[in-house]
């Protein structure tokens, strides 16, 4: 299987179902590969694998990135309930964003480069 990206990033889970299908089905992520007790989930080049596991890990903060603000606008539609709110400038960084959590509390930032 030819591998579209340089690398995965893990996180346990103790609720892989819930979490698997938020990235599915509201990030626009597909299943690149099933494991006795791991899924790994591709977006584009980015991976990220969820293994079911106690404790789980919450920190950090999953990215997603697009080439523009309509990207942004469009998850945001999909995420609107799990948002901190509208998606806007962040001139620091010169970035539009907004963020989110997934069904764990995950931070999930969404994005575009100005």
């Amino acid at each position: 299987m030819d591998e579209p990206f340089d690398g995965i990033t893990f996180f346990r889970t103790g609720a892989r179902d819930d979490v698997v299908a938020f990235y599915r089905d509201r990030l626009g992520c597909e299943v690149w590969r099933e494991q006795p007790d791991c899924t790994i989930l591709r977006r584009g080049g980015y991976a990220l694998g969820f293994c079911a596991r106690d404790p789980p890990e919450t920190e950090g903060c999953l990215t997603f990135l697009h080439d523009d603000r309509a990207g942004v606008d469009a998850d945001h539609e999909r995420l609107a309930d799990v948002a901190d709110g509208e998606p806007r400038l962040n001139g620091t960084y010169d970035i539009y964003q907004f963020f989110a959590e997934d069904p764990e509390g995950r931070t999930v930032e969404v994005q575009c480069f100005e």
